[in-house]
């Protein structure tokens, strides 16, 4: 039934207000380079001069110190992944780190606005844990071909399959994914996500390599989802075993992501977080990380003793940020993350029993 006012026109159900809306929208500032900009960022340039040539530095000063400036106008905070580049992992971010810790360090900060520097399904996460806050991805366009390799009509489809064994799901989905899943799992507690439960068999998606490197940790039948990040999986063996006879000396520090087989002529196999305490704690002479190659500078830049040789396979989707979109996102409130709150809390749930789970 249509509902009118006292005037006779028809009531418009009320829109939920924009970020914009609610915060409203900055003008742009001066990007100029200027003595006082180079003066305030020059302590900034010092952590990135060994990747930044100070020929370029004017170009990114200007944004640095303008997303520096506003965010602590908005009263937001920044988040960025492992693999955004250096510029914004080292002069802009608040927040550093792999992306269920990206999330959960989200949550013990007062800010109301949260940018995140990843891909999307990083983003969801954010606001599946910080559910009253206001999440922002500088471009929502920033997929992962690994999260894209399963729907929820996909994990709806392997239960119907597969009744009543139970469903281990990457971080590394999407909330409608998550909502599917009995727990969620990341790669350095897969293993003990797996075991966690009485049943002998186990749904272990969508990556399906880490759930062929957890099958060799454990007792359980594995079943897999032929899911791959594309980052990791052009990584090969041979490849990596030209490295080691060109020199001997080089660690090969792999993420699980990658087929087994580079796991087995890896000296070293862990999650993001893993590797990096890894090559700080051993500080071997040279090291390879077979990762996304952002990452090796963004550890280089703490490690300087460190000689890191970089086969360098980029991720397309972490490179859709920059500085110029995380300026936007803060000055006109875009883009922002919602997830429908039927699928929310039914996501949300899978997550908080991984971070609950006692190993």
């Amino acid at each position: 039934m249509a509902h009118f006012t006292q005037g006779g026109e028809l009531a418009q159900a009320r829109r939920p207000q924009t970020a914009a809306q609610r915060f409203g929208v900055i003008e742009r500032p001066d990007l100029s380079f200027t003595p006082a900009v180079a003066k305030e960022t020059e302590h900034l340039y010092e952590r990135v001069k060994a990747f930044i040539p100070a020929i370029e530095w004017p170009v990114f000063a200007p944004y640095i110190h303008a997303i520096n400036r506003i965010k602590k106008e908005r009263g937001a905070v920044i988040l960025a992944h492992n693999y955004q580049t250096p510029e914004i992992f080292h002069c802009v971010a608040d927040i550093k780190g792999d992306s269920l810790q990206l999330a959960r360090d989200a949550t013990r900060v007062d800010a109301e606005i949260i940018v995140q520097c990843g891909v999307h399904f990083m983003a969801e996460t954010s606001k599946l844990l910080n559910p009253q806050k206001t999440v922002l991805i500088p471009d929502s366009r920033a997929g992962c071909s690994l999260s894209e390799s399963i729907t929820g009509a996909d994990v709806r489809a392997l239960k119907v399959r597969y009744p009543g064994v139970p469903v281990v799901t990457y971080v590394n989905t999407s909330a409608d994914v998550k909502a599917e899943t009995d727990i969620c799992c990341t790669s350095s507690n897969a293993v003990a996500v797996v075991d966690s439960f009485e049943s002998d068999t186990v749904l272990c998606i969508p990556d399906e390599y880490l759930a062929m490197n957890v099958a060799k940790q454990t007792k359980k039948k594995i079943l897999t989802w032929q899911g791959h990040c594309e980052v990791h999986e052009r990584f090969t063996a041979d490849e990596l075993m030209e490295y080691k006879a060109a020199d001997p000396s080089i660690e090969i520090v792999a993420h699980p992501e990658c087929h087994p087989s580079v796991l087995a002529v890896s000296d070293y196999a862990g999650s993001t977080s893993g590797m990096i305490d890894y090559v700080k704690t051993k500080r071997p002479g040279r090291v390879l990380l077979v990762t996304e190659c952002s990452m090796a500078s963004n550890i280089q830049a703490e490690v300087p003793d460190v000689d890191f040789v970089k086969p360098c396979n980029l991720c397309p989707h972490m490179k859709r940020i920059t500085l110029p979109k995380i300026l936007d996102s803060l000055l006109f409130m875009t883009e922002e993350v919602t997830v429908d709150a039927a699928i929310a809390d039914r996501a949300r749930l899978a997550v908080e029993r991984m971070i609950n789970l006692k190993h």
